[in-house]
């Protein structure tokens, strides 16, 4: 097998691939991630997850390199990781009583073939009528900043929704291990 990379900074992406228990590094790759003009969500995140695991190649020579990306579009302008409580508390109002579709996009890279694959995951939230306080609270307990949409899903957020759909609920914390499992198979990785 040849050795994996996780091109990521994200220490949630880490702690998702660790469950499929193969040995990988991790790098951060410099990319820019500006939206294009006209770019749906889904084009979005399969660019910048593709870009991400290019960036590694000239690096990873060898390697499988795995990328990815996840944007919420929220009444159509991509959100981001609010980065303080204000603007936290600003999504978490926004996406109140709304369901919404998060698009987590995989890229599993060949450096040594060349070979690419690459999907997008949907993923619908249905978030709970919240007021001021509860989202206060929540925030204060588990403060997502670094999260797009304001919270995690593998914690106390959990309590924010009222239903999720899609097919693997780790593309709702950024990395679809079920589809990457099928990928890894792809290049002869044997899982379990």
């Amino acid at each position: 097998m040849l050795p994996l990379v996780l091109a990521s900074s994200s220490p949630y992406r880490r702690q998702l691939l660790e469950r499929l228990g193969l040995p990988f590094t991790w790098a951060a790759p410099d990319i820019d991630e500006t939206p294009h003009a006209g770019e749906s969500a889904e084009a979005l995140t399969a660019r910048l997850a593709a870009n991400k695991a290019a960036a590694l190649a000239i690096s990873c020579p060898e390697h499988l390199i795995i990328g990815s990306d996840q944007v919420l579009l929220l009444d159509g302008i991509p959100v981001s990781k609010p980065g303080n409580h204000l603007a936290a508390c600003e999504q978490l109002r926004r996406c109140s009583g709304r369901t919404l579709r998060f698009s987590t996009a995989l890229c599993l890279f060949n450096s040594r073939t060349g070979r690419q694959q690459v999907t997008v995951e949907p993923f619908d939230v249905t978030f709970r009528q919240l007021n001021d306080e509860q989202i206060d609270r929540y925030l204060r307990r588990e403060q997502p900043y670094d999260c797009a949409g304001s919270f995690k899903m593998e914690g106390l957020g959990i309590t924010l929704f009222t239903t999720l759909r899609g097919d693997d609920p780790n593309s709702l914390i950024g990395l679809p291990l079920i589809r990457l499992c099928d990928m890894l198979a792809e290049e002869g990785v044997g899982l379990p």
